[in-house]
């Protein structure tokens, strides 16, 4: 039994100390109860707490059993029979294995009891009580603490969806942010100041794709995903910018298979992996930078060849960290970034569509 994914599901506190108040409630009602029907005298007051005392710990540690054995049933079957859509076999199941439960420790507590001291009654007649009685309580123990799990689960998801939204907002603002950078726009209009001089067509070019790059950004900072079609066209927009600025000192090569199209990734994430490839890096005519993505098994990856500028230091930059939340906010699967042969590579997963 694994008490610590145990613990995960019910506060082992908690558990323990509504099974105590349980036990003894129980106990005083059924005492109470046999006295009152003439099951048996209760003598005095000592008798009767004496009864309760002994009774009460017998019957909690009674509960403790049953309540981890359910526990484990509930997590066991959790993983093989969910609830969502197998409703009438989980029930099947679990009622059948509630019984058992209930059954076998009625048994072993019974002959523990009556060795400490005999029953006057029928040992047969009592065990078949004792059964009754324990499955009826452990089928109203498992309604109740399937009911907590779940009332324990869905406090849980609503403290995380409003943790995860006040995170999403934190990251949208990051975004918008950066896509805002008065760098990047200073650097722009300086290229289509040049531009307008020298090549009309190519400024107008400049400014139809520019333009794309807010309308794009500002359109899908509410979504947390999108095709991976509209990402690549979003940064070859960036990426042309880019060029007309730095000329063949910045090469970029983009080989990717038609079928990958319909994946998803979050928005802006190949855009910011090829800013910081071009932020972070020395590009000149002696040392130009070359940016690749490409697909590899269930990840696009973005690469470049690594020439760090002398005051930038290696780590985990701002537009990672941001990244690696916005998949954490929607796969299970994590970016990935690495130094290998003097290249810097970027991986991003790729996630279905749904």
């Amino acid at each position: 039994m694994n008490f610590r994914n145990i613990h995960k599901m019910i506060p082992q506190k908690r558990l323990l100390s509504m099974l105590a108040v349980f036990s003894l409630l129980l106990q005083a009602i059924i005492i109470s109860y046999n006295h009152l029907s003439g099951y048996y005298e209760i003598k005095g007051l000592s008798d009767y707490m004496l009864r309760l005392v002994y009774n009460s710990i017998l019957t909690f540690a009674g509960s403790v059993i049953v309540a981890y054995a359910d526990l484990t049933v509930i997590r066991f079957l959790n993983k093989r029979l969910p609830w969502k859509g197998k409703v009438v076999s989980r029930v099947t199941v679990q009622f059948i294995l509630t019984l058992i439960i209930a059954s076998v420790i009625a048994v072993i507590i019974t002959f523990t009891a009556n060795s400490i001291n005999p029953y006057t009654s029928n040992l047969k007649a009592v065990i078949i009580d004792n059964v009754l009685i324990l499955s009826i309580i452990n089928i109203l123990l498992m309604i109740t603490l399937e009911a907590w799990i779940f009332f324990i689960e869905g406090t849980r998801s609503a403290k995380k969806a409003e943790a995860l939204e006040k995170e999403l907002i934190k990251i949208r603002f990051e975004t918008l942010k950066n896509q805002l950078n008065p760098h990047f726009m200073f650097n722009s209009l300086n290229v289509l100041s040049g531009l307008i001089n020298r090549d009309t067509k190519k400024a107008q070019k400049f400014i139809d794709e520019f333009s794309l790059i807010y309308r794009y950004a500002l359109e899908t900072l509410e979504k947390q995903v999108v095709s991976l079609k509209d990402e690549l066209e979003f940064v070859k927009s960036y990426i042309y910018l880019q060029e007309l600025r730095y000329g063949e000192n910045l090469q970029f090569d983009l080989t990717l298979n038609a079928n990958l199209s319909d994946y998803l990734v979050p928005p802006l994430s190949l855009q910011v992996l090829a800013e910081n490839a071009i932020k972070h890096n020395i590009i000149n005519k002696d040392k130009p930078l070359s940016i690749s993505i490409y697909s590899e098994n269930n990840y696009i990856v973005v690469r470049n060849n690594y020439q760090l500028k002398q005051n930038i230091r290696p780590g985990k930059g701002i537009g990672q960290e941001n990244l690696a939340k916005r998949y954490a906010m929607i796969s299970d699967m994590k970016p990935e970034f690495i130094i290998k042969n003097n290249y810097y590579y970027a991986k991003i997963p790729l996630i279905e569509y749904e």
